[in-house]
């Protein structure tokens, strides 16, 4: 049994194929949503998109700010790149409590929603193309940080009434 549970967890993805699973994720929201706002789609329907977007932000920043960049901080020695990644969190979260008090047919709220698609745009491009690979090469368990992403993010949207929509 113990065999099983250390091989299922190998099997999983590790914890920067998880963060870039839900960077894909998020992606193809924010595609879906420019669709939307470009078609003059129902507010209703834009306003469920947004919250998903929001949603799915909200936990994935959680998991990275309470776990990732943490357990980040003590492999790299380039502070800069996390306090960046902070400070672009701090901007997202901001667009996104504003884009939940709103709605749709309100002045800005399609250009807010837009315009956090190209935060999260750039902060994934740095994440990935920086952050990742030096983690890679830190010796850091990425594995063994994997789970605890992937346990906290199932806790979260859990609580949210969504504990099935968690991948991997």
């Amino acid at each position: 049994m113990a065999t099983a549970k250390r091989a299922a967890a190998a099997a999983a993805p590790d914890a920067t194929e998880l963060l870039m699973t839900d960077h894909k994720k998020v992606k193809a929201l924010f595609k879906q949503y420019r669709k939307l706002a470009d078609a003059g789609a129902p507010a209703a329907q834009k306003r469920q998109l947004a919250l998903q977007i929001c949603q799915e932000l909200t936990v994935h920043t959680q998991i990275e700010e309470e776990i990732f960049y943490p357990a980040a901080r003590r492999f790299l020695d380039e502070k800069d790149l996390l306090d960046e990644a902070s400070v672009e969190h701090a901007s997202a979260k901001d667009l996104i409590a504003q884009i939940e008090s709103m709605q749709p047919r309100e002045k800005l709220y399609d250009a807010k929603v837009i315009v956090l698609g190209e935060y999260v745009d750039h902060h994934v491009k740095e994440e990935e193309k920086e952050m990742f690979p030096k983690l890679k090469e830190s010796g850091m368990d990425l594995q063994k940080l994997g789970n605890r992403l992937r346990q906290r993010k199932a806790a979260l949207m859990a609580a949210l009434g969504h504990g099935e929509e968690v991948e991997a």
